[in-house]
């Protein structure tokens, strides 16, 4: 096998995994639950060391029980014969000293978290060069890989704290997405984007104001005009506060647009 051209790929988005050319190793082979948490912990943290106390922290979800560091060489010794079985030992290593354990990565593994939070990065300074086909590719991989589950089944401070990390990318994606729908002159689907922005994030203002002006785009200006009064009813029930100046400009610009308003 050519790694070369077969580069490890890690998938902690949806289905944990490991793969390279021909070689799988699924999640069903990871040593457990705390198995794959465990190895999803040591890829995103790989930068640094992490004590054994962090990561019990983390796989127990700050209530370690007795003979937890017993445990957690039995799991992490489970990691290793599974890589190894699989014949990715040469390319991935768990290494441990000093009371901590780090997980060592060729330079060029393919991690998915990591590819959505470049891919949008670039997607948003694709679309403020102008460039709409490159800022909608980039936009596409990123909300297809955040919109996967991160580790279905767990709890604890850390995995919320990556599934908000994806949630923000997912909703970057959006919008990023619709900008360039609207841009195209597609307003179905620029309002189909922006209507999934406010699904993932109700009180994102940018998302209503988007979805308003793809509305108006279409010639259904009623329609933008019941947006901007759902966005002002949920901020005054449930927030106490009403949309921001920036919003209320699109909203008045439609209303102008139509005489209805100046």
């Amino acid at each position: 096998m050519d790694d070369a051209v077969h580069p490890l790929r890690i998938y902690l988005a949806g289905h944990v995994a490991l793969e390279r050319g021909g070689v799988l190793v699924s999640e069903r082979r990871m040593p457990s639950r705390q198995g794959r948490l465990a190895f999803a912990l040591l890829v995103a943290e790989r930068a640094t060391a992490l004590s054994k106390d962090q990561i019990a922290d983390v796989l127990w979800n700050g209530s370690s029980p007795g003979g937890w560091e017993v445990a957690l060489r039995a799991i992490v010794s489970k990691l290793r014969r599974t890589i190894n079985d699989a014949g990715l030992g040469d390319a991935v290593a768990i290494e441990g000293a000093y009371g901590c354990y780090q997980l060592r990565l060729p330079a060029d593994a393919w991690v998915d978290l990591e590819a959505a939070g470049s891919a949008i990065h670039d997607a948003e300074n694709e679309l403020r060069a102008g460039n709409l086909a490159a800022a909608n590719g980039e936009a596409l991989v990123a909300a297809a890989i955040s919109r996967r589950p991160f580790l279905a089944g767990e709890d604890g401070r850390w995995v919320e704290q990556y599934r908000a990390k994806l949630r923000d990318i997912r909703l970057r994606a959006l919008m990023c997405r619709a900008r360039v729908a609207l841009a195209n002159g597609d307003a179905v689907s620029a309002a189909t984007d922006a209507e999934l922005a406010i699904e993932l994030e109700p009180y994102h203002e940018p998302a209503y104001a988007l979805l308003m002006r793809a509305r108006a785009s279409a010639g259904n200006d009623a329609g933008a005009m019941k947006t901007y009064e759902r966005l002002r009813e949920r901020l005054a029930d449930e927030l106490g506060t009403s949309p921001s100046p920036a919003t209320e400009a699109v909203y008045l610009s439609i209303l102008r647009r139509d005489g209805v308003a100046g």
